[in-house]
């Protein structure tokens, strides 16, 4: 397989790789001084590659990564990035990463986290939408949002309760702790959790596992666990645009963004 047959064309960019190669459509993040920042362009392009792969019977598998230390640190909040969106408005990236969450959650082929580093914010949800997550010893998991003045989205209240269950859901949502690697195995976050030299075998080996398994088998049951599992996803997403862009309006979220530039403790007021 190659992706001379492959009836789609995948482009990336800079900021984000992709590839297709022998069943296998990888798609990583290319962001690594921001540990992988997601804005517009990215979240584009992440959703057309994996709404065609859809529909590519060339796809078997998709593996999402990211590049140098880590996995994705959420949607860019720097100044660079707010100066940058590319015409987005703070609702409209919001839209374009719950696109991505919704191509991946309905993908009717696996697809597999690599997490070998930080993984933030909507970063969470990006694996957490994903079907089999490999972690690194060194990643950790990190829902942030009200730090920011911001409540978790992307899916996440749905994703992390699902996985983890509520009362976990809320350690992590309400007091932004970081979840490491071997916790996040114990609490069901992630599927497995190997030595930082050992994790790239594993998902090799995972990969060849699927690729090679009965495509229509596979689609079904991943169907059926999400139907079973993550049946508040639409209405999860439905309830977090719709305090997010409240938040987004709020004092708050203004304070808690300079705070973080500034690397500071931020001052809420509540208004």
């Amino acid at each position: 397989m190659t992706t001379i047959d492959s009836p789609h064309t995948y482009a990336g960019h800079a900021q984000l790789t992709v590839s297709l190669d022998d069943g296998v459509l990888s798609l990583t993040l290319n962001r690594p001084e921001s540990l992988n920042a997601l804005n517009a362009p990215m979240l584009d392009t992440l959703a057309e590659s994996l709404e065609a792969a859809a529909e590519d019977p060339w796809v078997k598998v998709v593996r999402l990564g990211g590049a140098g230390r880590g996995f994705c640190s959420g949607a860019g909040i720097s100044a660079e990035d707010q100066a940058n969106r590319s015409g987005m408005t703070p609702g409209e990236v919001l839209e374009a990463t719950n696109r991505v969450v919704r191509a991946l959650v309905a993908l009717p082929k696996p697809a597999v986290a690599v997490v070998h580093g930080p993984a933030a914010g909507v970063g969470v949800s990006l694996a957490l939408a994903c079907d089999v997550i490999l972690a690194s010893e060194k990643a950790f998991f990190l829902l942030a949002f009200t730090r920011i003045g911001l409540m978790p989205d992307g899916g996440a209240t749905a994703l992390v309760a699902a996985a983890i269950g509520r009362i976990r859901a809320m350690r992590m949502a309400l007091l932004a702790e970081r979840i490491f690697a071997a916790e996040a195995f114990e609490f069901g976050l992630v599927s497995s959790v190997h030595p930082a030299d050992e994790l790239d075998a594993a998902v090799a080996k995972v990969i060849d596992t699927l690729v090679s398994g009965p495509a229509v088998s596979l689609r079904k049951t991943k169907q059926a666990v999400n139907a079973a599992t993550l049946t508040e996803l639409e209405d999860a997403i439905g309830r977090e645009v719709e305090g997010q862009k409240v938040l987004l309006a709020a004092p708050d979220f203004v304070e808690g963004t300079e705070a973080f530039q500034e690397h500071r403790k931020p001052t809420f007021t509540d208004d």
